[in-house]
């Protein structure tokens, strides 16, 4: 049976597990989302489970807790809208309504700040490991529950929007996949297929 979200009327997914994110703001007067950006995220890195994401996200992160964290976490405030796990489950930490900050520094073709403009959403998964199916399933019912709430007219890559800078989603994140699952025509995915220049 095909998955199916429905984002309610305060931005919220209803089905997803909800763990408010402090680290949010208002988007700009007028701002609403448009494109949904996707990274991946494991803590430490490499490695799947445990609750050190949400932590994160949360604030609450014990950055004495493992070398990593120490070095490059401490004092750290981001977010994401959504996380999904490696067996596909979703949690929400920020109202799509509201501005989370997951982009950092970026640009989608010439419009800077995507934060202000973007629903960001994480994957459990890092750069050198292949994404599980049930984790494009959930993607994809998201991406569908969202477009059809907000004028989402583009996906992209952290690495598309942040170039040099960021790498994520990774070699292995199947973009045609994802456009296989969520049946999505080809111009919501500018990364993959540019129009040719003249």
């Amino acid at each position: 049976m095909k998955q199916r979200f429905t984002v309610g009327a305060d931005g919220w997914i209803a089905a997803a597990r909800q763990l408010p994110s402090p680290n949010v703001e208002a988007r700009p007067a007028g701002a609403v989302p448009t494109l949904i950006v996707v990274h991946n995220i494991s803590l430490p890195p490499g490695e799947f489970g445990g609750g050190a994401i949400a932590d994160l996200f949360l604030n609450r992160l014990d950055c004495d807790a493992h070398p990593y964290y120490a070095a490059n976490l401490r004092g750290v405030r981001v977010s994401a809208h959504f996380v999904i796990h490696r067996d596909g489950t979703l949690e929400q930490f920020v109202s799509c309504d509201e501005r989370a900050w997951h982009a950092g520094a970026s640009s989608f073709f010439g419009r800077e700040r995507c934060n202000d403009f973007s629903i960001g959403v994480e994957l459990e998964g890092s750069d050198a490991s292949a994404f599980e199916p049930a984790q494009y399933r959930t993607l994809a019912a998201l991406a569908q529950a969202l477009a059809a709430h907000y004028p989402i007219d583009a996906l992209a890559g952290h690495s598309d929007i942040a170039p040099g800078r960021k790498t994520d989603p990774g070699p292995h994140f199947d973009w045609t996949r994802l456009q296989r699952e969520t049946s999505f025509p080809d111009q919501y995915f500018p990364y993959r297929y540019r129009p040719a220049s003249p």
